[in-house]
């Protein structure tokens, strides 16, 4: 009988985040907002999709004024 090792579970580092860029991606389809350290390092992410938009809908105005609140919330747990 051969013994499977268990995975450990990764331990969430918590950093101090002085200053942050955000990346937004915006296409036809879908619209990506990624905010990032001075590094490069992700600190949070998030897609239309993700955020409940289907369909057109994803692609709208409306869509990214949502989205930046969803990962500036998990900003804030952080800090």
């Amino acid at each position: 009988m051969v013994k499977v090792a268990s995975k450990g579970s990764k331990k969430k580092i918590k950093r101090s985040v002085i200053d942050g860029v955000a990346h937004i991606y915006a296409s036809f389809n879908n619209t990506i907002v990624t905010i990032t350290d001075r590094q490069g390092n992700t600190l949070s992410w998030a897609t239309a999709g993700g955020s409940g938009f289907r369909g057109s809908r994803k692609s709208t105005p409306f869509a990214p004024r949502l989205l930046l609140k969803e990962p500036a919330k998990l900003l804030k747990i952080m800090v």
